[in-house]
This record gives C-alpha cells, structure tokens and sequence, in this order.
C-alpha cells in the first residue's frame, strides 16, 4: 500500500458509540427478514484488516480499497440494555479517513493484512426517522443498524452491530433509542443479542487462529 496525493483534505477525526455482535456461520433467513421489515440498503465491499503488528486500542484497515481508516478506542461508557432483547458493551471510538492506493498484490507486506468479504445491509435512523443507509462512510449525524455477511479464511460469519455518530454528548441516546427500536420486533429464534457474542471486528480477527501456511492473506 502507497499513500495517495489526496485530491481532498484528510477527514476529520469522527467520534462514535458501537456496538456489535458477531456470530459463526451463515445467519438464518429469519434473521433477515427480521431487518428487511425496514428499507435497508445493501453494499459488499471487501475492507482489508492490519492484523501484524496487532496495535492496542486502534483499529486500522483499509476500506474497499479505497480509503485507510484508522479508530482509536476512547473506552466504554457502560452496557447497552433493552430488557429481554439486546444486551452488550458499549464501545467509544475516535476515527480518521485516508485516501489511499489499493494493496498491490505482490507486497512483501500483503501477509500482515488480513481480507474481510462483507455484504452490509443497514439502514439509518436520523431524527427517528427510518432511512436505507447509502453506501459510503457514514457523514450524517444519527445511529447506523446493519446485519452483515461476512467470509474470512474460507469460514463465513454474520454480525449485527449498531454505530450511532453526532455530538459526543447525544451518542449514548442516539444508541439506546436505535437499540429500543430495532428490537421492539421479538428477535427470531436463534438471534440472541448477549455479551458472550459481542465484540468489535478487531477483538474478533485477533481472535482468530492464524491462518493455514502458504494461504494467501
């Protein structure tokens, strides 16, 4: 990977409140038909992990190719509750944007990478209103719900993760309000929202074995 001479200035950093869940497998229809009640929009993108050095409380990758998104942990304010449906520890973030060239293919430096296939459905809720999420880094105050397919080392995963952007001191609301109204629907059998399954994409890929030698990264 090369830096890029930008042809815009560097975003500014964007504070967030996450939170995810993330499970093995393929996620069952139910689950989707679960979200589709909403009119959500659907990107796939492949967004590519530094997995080596693992860098403690940041998060790098680079966004379809085309962006180096760096998210710096500003802690947890506490746990995300709705009574019987959703249950998971919330985590603030710090994040900057680069424009950047894609990894080339014959990089010495490729292996510490680790590629992650995504198909995001999502939506937003702005003002409480309900909106398809546009594809893109997200810009406008408001909480992001998507459910995600995910394919890494040849083993497939779902997630379903709630990101609320904005003024600092309204991010907490955002989050809980979005939470309260996504699951005010009883989740289907099989989805249970719960701490045991509940981490950020980071925690999870450095949780993962390595992967099989001469595998491509």
């Amino acid at each position: 990977m090369t830096a890029a001479q930008p042809d815009k200035p560097v975003t500014e950093g964007v504070s967030s409140l996450e939170v995810r869940w993330i499970y093995p497998g393929q996620a069952s229809t139910a689950v989707a038909d679960w979200l589709e009640r909403f009119p959500a929009g659907v990107e796939s993108r492949e967004d590519a992990y530094l997995i080596d050095p693992q860098l403690r409380g940041l998060s790098v990758k680079i966004r379809g190719g085309g962006a180096l998104e760096v998210k710096a942990y500003r802690g947890s304010p506490g746990v995300l509750e709705v009574t019987g449906r959703a249950r998971g520890r919330m985590e603030s973030w710090q994040k900057w944007s680069f424009p950047c060239v894609p990894l080339n293919q014959g990089s010495a430096g490729l292996a510490s990478w680790q590629p992650v296939h995504k198909r995001i459905s999502s939506i937003s809720l702005i003002n409480g209103q309900v909106q398809a999420h546009a594809p893109g880094p997200r810009a406008l105050p408001g909480c992001m719900v998507e459910l995600t397919e995910v394919h890494t080392r040849g083993q497939a995963w779902w997630t379903m993760g709630l990101e609320a952007t904005g003024s600092p001191s309204l991010l907490r609301d955002e989050l809980e309000a979005a939470a309260a109204f996504v699951v005010a629907q009883a989740l289907p059998d099989g989805m249970e929202l719960d701490t045991g399954h509940c981490q950020s994409y980071a925690q999870w890929l450095c949780r993962q074995p390595p992967a099989p030698t001469g595998a491509g990264a």
